[in-house]
């Protein structure tokens, strides 16, 4: 390891945290507040992108703050998932901030919606970074005070009554965390994650871990929406603006579910029939049920934010089958979802521009006027539902193979029925919104032509394209990713590499 290495590690939460510090001094100052997020949210792609080369090229990084050796000191990793999601991360946050610029009016910026936002990004890096479990919890909570605040930022009824839901349900989540830290200490002595994966495999009473492991799992299954714990998030994310809202559909569920697959491959594999085969039967209900909730509704925004639960259990399926090749799948499904889910949310936004509703009723004609966001949204509309060659299919078809050789074939029909009722909900959203006649409400805004649109709100479309030319980047060129995918899956199912990385600098 270099000298350059720990600088290489800590430049994107260092990037997060100067921007954070010079928006707190230019407070009211909303243009400067806007033109540092965006400068940091570059910064922030090209740490992202140094750091995940680094790890590509020579191996797992770490760095123990202090100076104190691993398990005592607080301990920093970043092996290919680790760097893989914080670069992802990266993405989202960038065109998040383009679009921003536009969408979050002068009053939420003044009431310091950049410095929040910052923050949550700050947490969710830390997240993917941590090698150590209490210090996972502690940026799990800078997550939560911060997206708390984006969500109440406004003051509207409506926000405020999602708000209540998520935080409720989010802090019963660090209760869980919590309890299965203080349980795991006890037994262990230990919270750093690579000391606990030596621990854990000598325990002389698996079953107490096991125990630990479902207060992990009820805590985390929470955070990402797992079955039965998902009625907060379609409660909640319709309530904030589109900015806010694609953020979090991108983000946050899925720090749930990277912290199920970093628990359930690095510490938790002593008991796999109990543990696994209880996160099949979860993603399974996930998908099943998250997708007739979306077929239900008539809202835009509601219709997505199901499909984020129903998506989650794609997820956790190859988690659950826990061969190479289901890790892969469900490395690919995340990055693919997160590009994917975002951009539909940034997309519904824009709709509401040029329509003034999310309703499906008072909606239509958006092919006649605005083609060009029509193809925005099918390319996503129809990744999302795993229609080939789009990114989605991929994603799927590495899973739906991982189960057929695993003989998982129950889940597999589901995985596959899901993604028939996926296309049909989407399809429903393509005739109401873009392929039939508009209704003409009287609170339609003025019908922008193309060229006015882009004009007037140049940074949707330009947030929006940005993520559908990485879209159709790992759609058309996937083999990428796929590589990449494989070699992350093998080092987190042969774990001794990040052991000795932690452990035996």
């Amino acid at each position: 390891m270099t000298d350059t290495i720990p600088t290489l590690l800590l430049f994107p939460l260092w990037v997060l945290l100067a921007a954070f510090i010079f928006c707190i001094l230019s407070w009211q100052r909303v243009k400067v507040q806007a033109a540092i997020a965006v400068v940091a949210g570059f910064l922030y792609l090209v740490a992202a992108a140094s750091l995940f080369m680094e790890v590509n090229q020579n191996g797992i990084q770490v760095i123990q703050i202090g100076n104190w050796p691993a398990p005592f000191g607080i301990t920093l990793v970043a092996d290919l998932l680790a760097s893989g999601m914080v670069l992802i991360s990266a993405v989202i946050a960038f065109a998040i901030i383009l679009y921003s610029i536009q969408d979050i009016s002068a009053a939420r910026k003044k009431k310091g919606f950049y410095p929040v936002l910052l923050v949550m990004m700050f947490g969710v890096c830390g997240s993917f970074l941590t090698g150590d479990i209490f210090n996972l919890y502690v940026w799990f909570e800078v997550m939560l005070v911060a997206s708390f605040v984006l969500i109440v930022l406004g003051n509207s009824k409506k926000q405020l009554e999602g708000a209540v839901k998520y935080v409720t349900l989010s802090f019963i989540s660090s209760g869980f965390l919590l309890t299965g830290s203080a349980i795991l200490y006890k037994l262990t002595g230990t919270l750093n994650m690579a000391d606990l994966s030596v621990a854990i495999a000598q325990h002389p009473n698996p079953e107490l871990i096991t125990v630990s492991a479902v207060f992990f799992l009820t805590g985390f299954g929470i955070k990402a929406a797992l079955f039965p714990f998902f009625s907060w998030l379609p409660a909640s994310y319709p309530t904030p603006p589109i900015s806010v809202v694609g953020l979090m559909a991108g983000l946050l569920t899925k720090v749930g579910v990277y912290a199920l697959i970093r628990f359930f491959t690095l510490l938790y594999t002593h008991d796999l029939p109990t543990t696994h085969s209880v996160l099949l039967v979860l993603a399974g209900l996930t998908m099943f049920f998250g997708v007739l909730g979306a077929i239900a509704q008539r809202n835009f925004k509601k219709i997505l934010s199901f499909h984020i639960v129903s998506q989650i259990g794609y997820m956790i399926m190859g988690l659950a089958l826990f061969t190479p090749l289901a890790i892969a799948g469900s490395i690919f499904y995340i990055i693919h979802h997160i590009l994917v889910k975002t951009n539909l949310f940034l997309i519904s936004g824009i709709v509401k521009i040029t329509n003034g509703h999310y309703a499906l009723s008072k909606l239509g004609g958006v092919y006649d006027r605005f083609p060009f966001v029509t193809v925005l949204f099918a390319i996503s509309a129809f990744s999302l539902a795993g229609i080939p060659p789009l990114s989605g299919f991929w994603g799927k078809f590495i899973l739906a193979k991982a189960g057929l050789e695993s003989g998982a074939y129950v889940i597999v029909a589901v995985s596959l029925l899901v993604g028939l009722l996926t296309l049909f909900s989407m399809s429903k959203i393509w005739v109401s919104v873009f392929w039939s006649a508009n209704p003409g409400t009287k609170s339609n805004p003025p019908q922008y032509d193309s060229p006015t649109l882009f004009r007037r709100y140049y940074c949707l479309l330009l947030a929006s394209v940005f993520l559908t030319l990485c879209t159709l980047g790992i759609s058309f060129y996937p083999d990428f990713l796929i590589s990449f995918s494989e070699q992350a899956a093998e080092q987190l199912l042969n774990p001794q590499e990040y052991i000795n990385a932690v452990l035996n600098p």
